[in-house]
Formats: C-alpha cells, sequence, structure tokens
C-alpha cells in the first residue's frame, strides 16, 4: 500500500502536493522535500554556506515551509518559495553571529586570480562565486539563485537598495570576466551572439 501510495505522489505536480500538505498529508509534503532538498542545498553552499550548515538551514526552511504551506498559493514554483525561505534564514543567521562584518574583512583574502576552465571547457560555477567578495557572492546568490528581487534582497539584508544592486554589478562583472572564454578561443561566437 505505502509504494502504491509513493508512486500516485511521485507522479503529482508540486502545487497538487502543497495542497495536499495544507491538508495534513505528510508524505506529499516529505515529496516535496525529496524533490527540491538538493536545490535547496545548493543554493545555500553557493550563498557561502559549509555543507552542514547548509543542511541544518535546508531543514530549519523545509520546516517553516511546512508550517506556512498554506500561504503557498502556487504564483509561482515551489521551489523558488522554499529557496525565498531557506536564504532568508541563512542570512538572519549570519547577522545573528555577526559573520557579515568578518566577511567582508576576508574578502581580500578569498579573492584569486581567474583561472581557465578544464579541458573539457567546463566552468565551475561554485569555484567562480567562491572566488567573490563574501558581500557579493551573498546578494548575486539572493537575487540569481534565490529569485529575489534587489528590494527583497535589500530587505532581507538590511542594506540600502543601492548598495545591494552595486554588490550584484561588481559579482556578475567578476563572474563574467571570471567565467570568459580565454581570449581568442571563441571570438567568433561572441560577434555573432
Amino acid at each position: 500500500m505505502k509504494g502504491a501510495q509513493t508512486s500516485r505522489l511521485t507522479s503529482l505536480h508540486d502545487v497538487e502536493l502543497a495542497a495536499l500538505s495544507a491538508a495534513g498529508d505528510r508524505a506529499a509534503f516529505g515529496e516535496l522535500v525529496r524533490r527540491h532538498g538538493s536545490s535547496v542545498r545548493g543554493l545555500l553552499r553557493r550563498m557561502g554556506a559549509p555543507a552542514s550548515e547548509a543542511d541544518d538551514v535546508a531543514q530549519d526552511a523545509f520546516l517553516a515551509a511546512f508550517e506556512r504551506i498554506g500561504e503557498f498559493r502556487g504564483q509561482g514554483t515551489f521551489v523558488g518559495w522554499v529557496r525565498k525561505i531557506a536564504a532568508r534564514q541563512y542570512l538572519r543567521r549570519l547577522q545573528r553571529d555577526k559573520r557579515i562584518a568578518s566577511l567582508a574583512a576576508e574578502a581580500q583574502d578569498l579573492v584569486e586570480e581567474p583561472r581557465a576552465a578544464d579541458g573539457a571547457g567546463r566552468i565551475d560555477l561554485d569555484e567562480a562565486l567562491r572566488a567573490l567578495a563574501p558581500a557579493e557572492r551573498i546578494c548575486v546568490s539572493m537575487c540569481y539563485g534565490a529569485g529575489l528581487s534587489h528590494a527583497e534582497a535589500a530587505d532581507a539584508l538590511n542594506l540600502p537598495l543601492g548598495t545591494v544592486k552595486s554588490h550584484v554589478k561588481r559579482g556578475l562583472d567578476r563572474l563574467r570576466a571570471r567565467l570568459a572564454p580565454p581570449s581568442g578561443q571563441s571570438e567568433g561566437r561572441r560577434e555573432n551572439g
């Protein structure tokens, strides 16, 4: 019987699972966690959380999402909604631990010279994000990984909107420079694209 229920749940859309979860179906919510847990943890890692902390914050975010599942109306994706919850919880944790100031001081130690992609031409986004200054990494991750607007990120970080926009712009510029193909390798593609 349990296998049939699991099979039924895996075929449902996230919005349907959220509705079942809001009605008290814990197995439906478990399916949402199974589907999206690694994505949420990945976002937190990109924001700078060590693996164990990313696991803890992701678990807390899913618990908060379960408690507030009735607020999810399907106007966006479930994974986007829970990522926003996780990003905000991680930022509150950073603020509570007063690490934002110490992260900014470490920025000079973390910035490395750009390295070329490996022989297969793959680009390691996580490595490129780690090379950003912590404030830039957090702002870029929140706006592009969690899907927050600049205003939402500014509110979550308790920073002025212009500061968040500056961090995002500098972070994106550094990522473009770091992830750009070596000069002369794909000139034709850039001119045509």
